[in-house]
C-alpha cells in the first residue's frame, strides 16, 4: 500500500490530560455537540529527514461513532472508507481493493474521537503545545501501546472554534501534515457515503 493512504487507513486523532484554557476550549468549542463532519484537505508526508515525499488534497467526512471516507482526488485518485467493521481501500490505477477489519487504529484515531469526545481522555495524554502560526496547538500522545494507535504522537491546531491543522509522526519518524477547510458541522450526508462495493473487475486482498 501506497504511504499516501497511511494515515488514512490508520483513521488517526484526539485528546485528553490538562492543557492551556485557550487550548482546550477551542477542543470543547469543536466538540460540543457534533455527530458528523464534512471538509476538504490537504495533505503533505514528510520523511524522518523532512524531505517531502508526497503531496494530495482532497475530501474528508466522518460520522459518529466509527464511519469515516478519505477521497483522495489528487495527485490521484484513492478512496478510504470504514463502515464500522470493515476498511476498504481503492486503489483504481492498480485496478485492487485492499479490505481487513476495522480495528484499534480507527478506534484510536483522533479525527474518530473528535465525534465521540467521551474517549479521549482514557486514550490520549494531551499537553499543551502552546500557540504558533496563529493557532492553539494540542499534543496527544496515546496511552498504553502507542503501535496499537497507528502513531508516535499528534498535534491539533485550532483557531476560531474550528480544527485547521493536523500533525502526525509514526513510528518510524515519517511526519504527515494536513490541513483542514470547508467544514461542515453535522452535514445530512447519504448513508451511501460510509459504505463500499469493489466495482467488477478489481483485484481484491485480505478478508
Amino acid at each position: 500500500m501506497r504511504s499516501i493512504t497511511a494515515l488514512a487507513a490508520a483513521g488517526l486523532l484526539f485528546v485528553s490530560g490538562i492543557a492551556s484554557a485557550g487550548a482546550r476550549d477551542e477542543l470543547d468549542t469543536f466538540t460540543k455537540g457534533l455527530k458528523g463532519l464534512d471538509g476538504r484537505f490537504t495533505q503533505q508526508v514528510f520523511d524522518a529527514k523532512g524531505r517531502l515525499k508526497e503531496k494530495s488534497t482532497g475530501r474528508i467526512a466522518l460520522s459518529a461513532p466509527r464511519l469515516f471516507r478519505w477521497e483522495y482526488a489528487t495527485p490521484y485518485p484513492q478512496l478510504v472508507v470504514a463502515d464500522g467493521k470493515t476498511v476498504w481501500i481503492y486503489e483504481p490505477d492498480l485496478k485492487q481493493v485492499t479490505k481487513r477489519p476495522q480495528g484499534a487504529e480507527e478506534r484510536n484515531s483522533p479525527l474518530a474521537v473528535l465525534i465521540d469526545p467521551s474517549r479521549l481522555d482514557a486514550q490520549f495524554v494531551v499537553k499543551d503545545a502552546g500557540a504558533a502560526n496563529g493557532l492553539q496547538w494540542l499534543m496527544l500522545t496515546p496511552k498504553g501501546d502507542a503501535a496499537s494507535a497507528g502513531f508516535r504522537s499528534a498535534r491539533l491546531g485550532f483557531a476560531n472554534g474550528g480544527l485547521a491543522r493536523m500533525q502526525v509522526v509514526d513510528q518510524l519518524g515519517q511526519r504527515t501534515e494536513i490541513a483542514f477547510s470547508g467544514w461542515k458541522r453535522n452535514p445530512s450526508l447519504p448513508a451511501a457515503t460510509f459504505r463500499y462495493t469493489p466495482p467488477k473487475g478489481v483485484d481484491v486482498i485480505g478478508g
